[in-house]
């Protein structure tokens, strides 16, 4: 092993998924250099394992779902899915796991790629081992961004290594549809490939420790998921924890604290999300390896004048477009900071403070039905102790909602700042909302007044009218 002489940069940005990307776009935007580091595929979790993929998987299942309801078309879709044309279908939108062609869009905006595990070396200075042992030693005259992300997190059963487990990455990339599937856990990566891999043709059976789905959502979100994965053939069990796990000739077998047994082909822990922090060198400069990163609005971690926390790491909202965000921000920041500009705008909704992590933040669960919202749950904005109402209405109240689907199932939900007459947060559930929810981003970013909306019009026959529903129930009162 050999170490070369350090390399300058203004900035040097350790992770290139999306997030990563987004700091070195911004930063070289702003005229300054920029190193990248990665240790796997550039484009990260999200274009290879996570968002991208699943998507992939997904889109075929909830069309067939939304074709089932239309009269005139569902009995052209009563058949199977043709799974091995989904899962080419997911090799092609993952690039069949090459990263050739973000890193021709890199190279494109100037940035230098270094390949190899990075890692903090004290402040400002970075080094790269690379696949051949060759050490690497970058310096930033201004900036490290440290965007690494997560990894999926597994429960401590004894010998859960052994089984080789499904985590989101598997599930992902799987090249074959297990006939058998046990889905721990009950969030998001949970309830999305329950339906994925239902729809393909597994027998899933889905464990949930607590009382229900999504429970970061609004209980009715939660619910109509449930329902309909049920409906659809998955066998859900709340209140059920796994307390052993084996593999035995093959066959995966689960205990579970209410004494049943389940045998699977495969298992999926999605269980929670660790930070990608353990070996980047946070002890280098007095961090603790494996801690999420505290960081102000500006993104730059608490007690630093040049380290940076981007995206998952610092636990603030762990999506991809909310790390997009935040990497704006930051490289906004970043940039300002280096030439000078002697005060930032970090007030609420200022060009340098993500405030729309504590505000505004959007996110669409892609079963069927979606779930999307954005903004505080009622839960949320009482505990805020705030005088708040919500806002309730079904979906079959819409006219575009039954044109959309025969039997159209979903409900919505405003949240109300009695005090400012703004809304606080919105939750749509039902087929096709993921479309709705940049609306209601808009009204609770832009903190729209409550008479102002009364006059954005929503076009007839469609599902947004379901705006104009809850605005007449509001009035009513």
């Amino acid at each position: 092993m050999t170490e070369t002489d350090p390399k300058m940069y203004d900035v040097v940005v350790l992770g290139a998924g999306p997030v990563g990307e987004n700091v070195a776009d911004r930063t070289r935007a702003a005229g300054l250099s920029t190193a990248i580091v990665e240790s796997e595929l550039v484009g990260g979790e999200c274009s290879y394992w996570a968002c991208m993929p699943s998507k992939a998987l997904l889109r075929p299942a909830i069309a067939r779902a939304d074709a089932r309801r239309v009269p005139g078309l569902r009995h052209l879709v009563q058949g199977d899915l043709d799974a091995p044309a989904v899962l080419a279908h997911r090799d092609d939108y993952t690039s069949h796991w090459k990263d050739d062609g973000q890193v021709g869009w890199l190279e494109g905006i100037g940035a230098d790629l270094y390949r190899g595990q990075g890692r903090l070396a004290g402040p400002r200075r970075v080094t790269v081992t690379g696949p051949d042992g060759e050490v690497t030693t970058l310096a930033a005259r201004h900036a490290v961004a440290v965007a690494t992300g997560t990894r999926a997190l597994l429960p401590p059963l004894p010998g859960i290594a052994d089984i080789r487990p499904w985590t989101s990455r598997e599930a992902t990339s799987a090249q074959s549809v297990p006939g058998r599937l046990v889905v721990v856990g009950g969030g998001v990566v949970a309830t999305e490939m329950a339906t994925a891999w239902r729809a393909l043709g597994s027998r899933v059976t889905v464990l949930v420790r607590g009382k229900g789905l999504l429970p970061r959502m609004e209980p009715f979100a939660g619910e109509l998921i449930a329902e309909a994965l049920t409906e659809a053939g998955v066998d859900l069990r709340t209140g059920t924890s796994v307390t052993a796990v084996a593999r035995v000739d093959g066959t995966v077998v689960v205990d579970t604290d209410r004494g049943d047994r389940i045998e699977a082909d495969e298992i999926l822990f999605a269980t929670g999300r660790a930070p990608h922090t353990d070996d980047i060198g946070l002890d280098t400069v007095g961090l603790t390896p494996g801690s999420w990163l505290s960081v102000d609005d500006s993104l730059r971690v608490t007690g630093t004048d040049w380290l940076y926390g981007v995206g998952d790491v610092n636990h603030r909202a762990l999506l991809t477009h909310q790390g997009k965000y935040q990497a704006r921000i930051a490289g906004a920041a970043i940039a300002a900071r280096a030439q000078g500009v002697p005060i930032l705008e970090t007030d609420r909704w200022g060009a340098h403070a993500a405030t729309a992590d504590h505000a505004a933040v959007p996110q669409v669960v892609f079963t069927d039905p979606e779930a999307a919202a954005v903004g505080l749950s009622l839960a949320e904005a009482e505990e805020t102790g705030r005088q708040v109402r919500a806002v309730d209405v079904e979906f079959a109240s819409v006219a575009g909602a039954g044109l959309y689907a025969d039997g159209y199932r979903g409900h919505a939900r405003m949240v109300v700042d009695l005090d400012r007459q703004i809304l606080l947060g919105v939750t749509f559930v039902g087929p096709g909302v993921g479309e709705l929810i940049h609306s209601a981003t808009v009204a609770v970013a832009a903190e729209v007044p409550i008479d102002r909306l009364w006059h954005a019009v929503p076009s007839y026959p469609t599902v947004s009218e379901v705006w104009l529903r809850l605005l007449e129930a509001y009035r009513q009162g």
